[in-house]
């Protein structure tokens, strides 16, 4: 049995972490917001561009509800990870603009059917592409809450700063002196147990 407030939890923890996300390119450069911070290349405006992707097809294309957005980084023939990066003609305006857009396409969707609706993956091996709403939204909310993770740590490695949304860093207060105290202790620690390995 779904709990009658079974949407409204699922909108409130999707639109956190759809603000979370977000939150961690204030402030920031051009160049800091495409930066490429690991191996793989992870940035923030290519997740934003990500999610947004990921928002159309789970909670739009699924539900045979496309949004008609322009997404040619996943047509045919799209280079791999396309979806992962903004190119230089590609504004931050217009990836936060389409992730907005995506936003409001997949509340629709969320309003207007039931969370049983079966729809269809079509990126998904046929027989094995069928999926509730509940699932898809899941789907959905658990892969932005993963990338918001990952925006947390590139934001604190490009400045420093850290926080789960503005107004709650969700960590213990303390100042440089402390942290970098913490950290050296940590250190030790690793090294101590490395050590005994």
């Amino acid at each position: 049995m779904t709990s009658p407030n079974a949407k409204a939890d699922l909108l409130f923890y999707l639109q956190s972490a759809r603000d979370a996300l977000l939150w961690k390119l204030d402030g920031l450069s051009e160049y800091d917001a495409r930066r490429p911070l690991t191996p793989t290349g992870t940035n923030l405006l290519g997740m934003v561009k990500h999610v947004a992707t990921v928002e159309f097809g789970y909670l739009g294309d699924t539900f045979a509800r496309p949004s008609g957005a322009p997404l040619p980084w996943v047509g045919e023939g799209a280079e791999p990870n396309a979806d992962m990066w903004a190119t230089a003609d590609e504004s931050r305006e217009q990836i936060v603009g389409l992730y907005h857009r995506a936003w409001a396409h997949a509340d629709a969707t969320i309003d207007a059917l039931a969370l049983d609706t079966v729809g269809t993956v079509p990126w998904w091996p046929s027989g094995k592409d069928r999926v509730t709403l509940h699932h898809a939204v899941v789907r959905v909310v658990a892969d932005t809450q993963r990338h918001a993770g990952h925006a947390d740590i590139l934001r604190e490695l490009l400045d420093g700063a850290v926080g789960m949304e503005e107004g709650n860093s969700s960590i213990p207060p303390g100042d440089a002196a402390w942290w970098e105290k913490h950290r050296g202790r940590l250190e030790s620690t690793a090294r101590e147990a490395g050590r005994d390995a």
